[in-house]
């Protein structure tokens, strides 16, 4: 069974608790840390638990190499024919970035972690003491990588696009071989960004069942519907990617967020984890008032003893006090037994 809660620092994560929702910078920064630090204290506004980073460089994640095999392909919608190494030039963030953003993060209130895609990149974010490490989904494949973040003993996020179940269940199988157990799995199309369609969310309950963790969402569709979506099947953890505005443009500012989006997906998705209350079918505490102006039986005008229920005395109405609407047939030419002034519920007792 997955753990019913992992606890990133102070704050606990699991389907008893509000979803925990990571606010991805990127590349949105645009290599500006003034603006990485706005965008920063506009996350702080939101209600964002977590800020997430990615920690790497050009040179620890590619080649500087011009072959056909390190360029994305010409139809990319949004990197059409790019170098790999001049795209992670771009949207890497500075590495002496880091601890003045964390630094921030955590005096606003948030947790502060990232993705190292490297064993130098580990070594460098253990050095900052950051709460959490996740796993992009293009390197759930790299297994030394996945266990060297497991190894540290703090919680790991592992994000699927792309990967097969084997793929996945070989990633949390080396997270677990180092005995940690803080393992998150984030449901994920990687496709930037991603339709809807797509999305396949209605795998995020066979992942929990089939792995036995917490399932997420790293989510690249437009919007926060699909996000919402996915705590109502049981996501714990939602990740997007947020800029200040789309149209500062920035890598990743065509699929992300903007602040008063991200609000509402704290909110929707709060209130969705909320909404999803205990598997009962009933009267529920907030209805216990409602129940009495359920129809029942009244007595319509004054009748003596010895009268007759008929439709012209007796008709169902609100509010509840009297016999269910359905006894007419059984009450109906039976004779008062006592006199009954307009709005006597009807009983057994007055027949």
């Amino acid at each position: 069974m997955s753990a019913t809660t992992i606890n990133f620092g102070d704050v606990p994560v699991g389907p008893d608790h509000q979803p925990f929702v990571i606010a991805e910078m990127s590349g949105n920064h645009n290599g500006d840390i003034e603006r990485a630090k706005d965008i920063v204290r506009a996350m702080a506004e939101t209600g964002v638990q977590a800020l997430k980073l990615q920690t790497y460089t050009a040179d620890t994640i590619t080649l500087d190499v011009d072959l056909p095999a390190f360029r994305l392909p010409s139809e990319h919608e949004l990197w059409g024919g790019a170098r790999l190494y001049d795209l992670y030039q771009e949207a890497h963030t500075p590495w002496e970035w880091h601890e003045p953003l964390f630094e921030l993060a955590n005096s606003l209130g948030m947790l502060a972690f990232s993705s190292p895609f490297d064993p130098t990149a580990i070594e460098f974010l253990e050095k900052l003491n950051v709460p959490a490490y996740k796993v992009a989904s293009n390197e759930i494949g790299d297994l030394p990588l996945v266990r060297g973040m497991a190894e540290t003993g703090k919680p790991i996020i592992i994000s699927t696009g792309s990967a097969t179940l084997m793929d996945i269940d070989a990633a949390v199988r080396a997270a677990r071989s180092t005995g940690n157990e803080q393992i998150i799995v984030l449901s994920c199309t990687a496709s930037y960004p991603a339709p809807p369609e797509q999305s396949n969310l209605r795998s995020i309950p066979v992942l929990r069942d089939a792995l036995g963790v917490q399932i997420g969402l790293s989510d690249h569709t437009m919007g926060i519907g699909a996000a919402i979506a996915a705590v109502a099947l049981g996501a714990t953890v939602i990740e997007k990617h947020v800029t200040l505005s789309r149209a500062d443009g920035g890598v990743d500012s065509a699929f992300s967020l903007e602040p008063h989006e991200v609000k509402a997906l704290v909110e929707g998705t709060k209130i969705a984890q909320q909404a999803l209350g205990e598997p009962v079918v009933g009267p529920k505490q907030a209805e216990q008032n409602v129940l009495r102006f359920r129809r029942s039986l009244y007595v319509t005008r004054d009748v003596k003893a010895g009268e007759k229920v008929a439709a012209d005395n007796v008709r169902s109405v609100r509010p509840a006090g009297g016999l269910p609407p359905d006894a007419f047939t059984s009450v109906e030419g039976r004779e008062f037994r006592v006199d009954a002034p307009a709005g006597t519920p009807l009983t057994w007792d007055v027949l």
